[in-house]
Formats: structure tokens, sequence, C-alpha cells
């Protein structure tokens, strides 16, 4: 193995090594903890821990206290310093029961899950016809009149794709159909899942209301249940649905942000590498994808930089288990918040969030004159199989705020063609992650992050952001 990749490391580096930003000392470091990563690698007994010891880890629930105490533990046997929890306010949300059923033409149960955050029936249920509509675009051309009093069902497919480019397709009906159909006169909405599953199993994720706009219940179909809602409308009589939800807010609890370093010696010491994921899961899954691989990988890469004592980084490494992505990007918000007036000592950030799948392709959000850097990043990644992508990178969604304050990021794009098959199911299992894959992904991190924290690249400002009264 080390001789393949060595061969093809020297195959795919050439070009990029002739420019030289990143010393020999550094590639050949960031190379050793990759193939490192490869032959010992603790990720896939990381996740087993946290899905057997806490399960799912909603915000605000007594599986989100468990999984802070966990990480807490995780990140000290990883041998970071510093370990500590930083307290976020989060909000706090019960789905209750749910039932949801065709009452005519043709009588079925529907297998249906509440969309995160939204409200409940009053006692006893809704009762209303159908409309049926692709997307948001078909629904903002129809009157008013047209929709008013119906339930609205939302029916555009998610389309499986190695990128995962289905879901932002799609997820905008969950996201925001339920306000848009209030706004017009709907009662209640019924989106077909934003997934790629053909199983009985539905998909849940947060949905925004509006301002000023009636909350109507909402809950999501898994796919073949939207297939029999659809068939029935397909006759061309009048179906008509009942919704009974017994979702509400609580309100607001704590959680935290789990925070552990590896201290880094030397000029840029206070310069920070940020290697993030989220902690919480929804409610009614372990979340093993999302984000049970994102926590192993990133406490993995953490237990293999330490192990370099002997050379301690020239930048922190600092790893962040974030609170409450799922619910509103709590812990996110609260971790810029607390650092507005430093958030530059940040020198770039890395979220591992798109589950355990191979990593495919590595994709840069960074200053144009640190794109020669770059390259040599990706020409150590190469050998295990990743593409080198656009300098457009966004990086995960707990990078937010950092990213629109000008922290640069970097994405790894992992295969995301069975991802969503499971994705904020009951099915996102320890069972659907593959350890060699999950131990590929690991490699690919871990590289990127030695070059980052001993290379000392000044990655300047996420290109997204302007420059102007710097």
């Amino acid at each position: 193995m080390r001789g393949m990749l060595a061969a093809a490391l020297l195959a795919a580096g050439t070009s990029a090594v002739a420019q030289a930003p990143l010393s020999d000392a550094v590639r050949d470091g960031a190379a050793a903890v990759r193939d490192r990563a490869l032959e010992d690698n603790h990720a896939h007994a990381t996740l087993t821990s946290l899905l057997t010891e806490v399960g799912p880890r909603f915000a605000g629930t007594h599986g989100d206290q468990a999984a802070v105490a966990w990480g807490l533990r995780a990140l000290r046997a990883a041998g970071l310093e510093n370990v500590r929890a930083e307290s976020v306010e989060v909000p706090r949300w019960v789905r209750g029961h749910i039932a949801v059923e065709i009452t005519a033409p043709y009588p079925q149960s529907l297998v249906a899950v509440a969309l995160g955050g939204s409200v409940g029936t009053p006692e006893g249920g809704i009762e209303a016809p159908v409309l049926m509509v692709a997307d948001l675009d078909e629904l903002r051309t129809l009157p008013e009149a047209t929709i008013a009093g119906k339930i609205v069902f939302f029916n555009k497919r998610m389309e499986r794709r190695e990128d995962g480019a289905g879901y932002g397709q799609t997820v905008p009906a969950r996201s925001q159909g339920p306000s848009e159909a209030a706004a017009r006169g709907a009662v209640g909405v019924v989106i077909r899942s934003v997934g790629t599953s053909d199983e009985r199993v539905a998909h849940t994720g947060g949905t925004r209301y509006k301002e000023g706009v009636a909350r109507i219940p909402a809950a999501s179909l898994s796919n073949p249940d939207a297939d029999t809602l659809a068939r029935q409308l397909a006759t061309g009589r009048q179906v008509t649905l009942s919704m009974d939800l017994g979702a509400r807010a609580l309100s607001p609890g704590r959680s935290a942000n789990v925070i552990g370093e590896l201290r880094g010696r030397g000029p840029n010491a206070d310069e920070i590498v940020l290697l993030g994921a989220h902690l919480d899961s929804w409610d009614i899954t372990p979340g093993a994808h999302d984000d049970g691989a994102g926590v192993a990988i990133v406490t993995e890469v953490a237990r293999l930089l330490a192990a370099e004592r002997r050379r301690p980084p020239g930048r922190t490494v600092r790893v962040v288990l974030f609170a409450n992505e799922e619910f509103g990007l709590s812990g996110a918000r609260a971790y810029a918040a607390a650092r507005e007036d430093n958030i530059a000592r940040h020198a770039i950030a890395i979220e591992a969030d798109a589950g355990g799948g191979r990593v495919w392709g590595m994709r840069s959000g960074v200053a144009e004159s640190a794109l020669p850097a770059v390259e040599q990043i990706h020409a150590l990644l190469a050998p295990l199989g990743i593409e080198r992508l656009g300098n457009d990178g966004t990086g995960g969604a707990d990078l937010i705020p950092m990213r629109e304050a000008g922290v640069p990021t970097m994405d790894l794009r992992h295969d995301m063609r069975v991802y969503f098959d499971v994705h904020h199911t009951m099915n996102d299992t320890l069972s659907k992650i593959d350890p060699d894959e999950l131990t590929q992904s690991v490699a690919a991190y871990a590289a990127f992050a030695y070059a980052a924290a001993y290379g000392g690249v000044d990655f300047g400002r996420h290109p997204g952001v302007s420059n102007e009264g710097d």
C-alpha cells in the first residue's frame, strides 16, 4: 500500500511540488500521517462507541446531554488539551404522535414523520382536499383561490447523485414549503421525502416559518407512500387527507459546543486550524452518517496529530463538535459570536458533515495567493482517488458564520449516492457505514489538517467575502 501511494503521489504531485509553498518536511509529514490513517484507524470504533453509548442526540434532550459528556471523554482520550464544553442555548421541540391518512377516494394509512419545528394540529386533526404541485415554483404560479383550504402535497423526487446535488434541488419544499403554502391559504403540507430510498421510511428535517404567516402542520411521506398519494390523485378524483400531529415547541434548553485543542508551538501558535463536525442528530435516528461519521473523523484526525508530539504543529489544531446544527445552527452562531473580535485567528476551517462515504473531491475556499499551496495539498490527497475541484467551496453549515466573517474553508466532498437513502431517517444506523470508506475519509482529512497546521500557509480570506474596508 505504501509503495503504491508513493508512486501515485509522485505522478500526481510533480507540477505542484515545483511551486514549493510547502516544505519537503511538511509534505513528508502529511503523507506519513495519511498513510498511518490507512493502517491504524480508530474512527469506526469511535463511531460505534457514540452510537452504542448515546444514540439519538437531538438538541435539548437527555441524549444531547449524554452526547456532550461523551464528546468530552472522546476528545480527552484522543490526547487533546484544554477540552471543555461551552454552553449554548438551544430551541426545544417534540414531535409527539402522528397519523396521516388518505380518507377518500381509497382510504389508506401513510408512513409519515413531522417536519422539524412543525406545529401540531388542533385536537382531532384536520382533513382537507389535496392539491399536488411539484415544487415552490409551481405553487407560486397558482391563484390563491386554488390553494386556499387545501393540504398542499409537494411531489418532487430527489435525484440520486454522487455530489448530493439533488438535495439542494428538492429541499426548498421542506424548508420553505409550509410557509409559502400557508401564505396562500393552505391548511397543511405534506412533502415527498427529501431522500432517495424506496423503503417505507420517511425523512425528517427542519422547516422555517416566516414571521407574520400562519403556521400550519407539515409532514414528510416516505417515497412509496408519496407514490400512493400521487397515484390516487392521477385518477382524477378528489383526494382528501387527514393529518393528526402532536408536535409542539417547548421553552429553550441548554447544550454545549465540545472543544479540544492540540496547541501549536512557535510564532503562529495563536492561529487556528479548525476541524468541525456537529454532535447532534435528529430525534428519530442514531445519526451514523449525519453526523456521527463526521464526529468520528475529526476525533480520529485529532488522535493521529496528537501522536506527533515529538514535533508539535506550528498552528493550534482545534476540534469543535458543534451543538444543534440540525435545528438552527445554535452552536455555530454561538461559537462565532464569542470570537467576533478575533475570528481572523482562524487560518482555515473544515467541517466533516457529509457522511462516512469515500472522499472523491477537494474544493477550496481560499485567497488566490494560496492556490499554489492548495495544489500541493491536493497532491497529497490524489493517491486516495480525490479530484481537485474549484475554489468556490463554502464549508459545512456550521462554518457559515465564520465564512461570512472571511475565514477561508476547505471542503472534502464525500460520495453521497447512498447517504440520502438514510439521511434524517431512522435507518441512519451503524450498519450503513462502510469501515473502509470511513478509513479513507480520515486519511484525507488527516493529510489536509497536517499540511494546514504544520505548513504555515497564509490562506487569506474566503473568496466570497469582499476585501473592501480591510
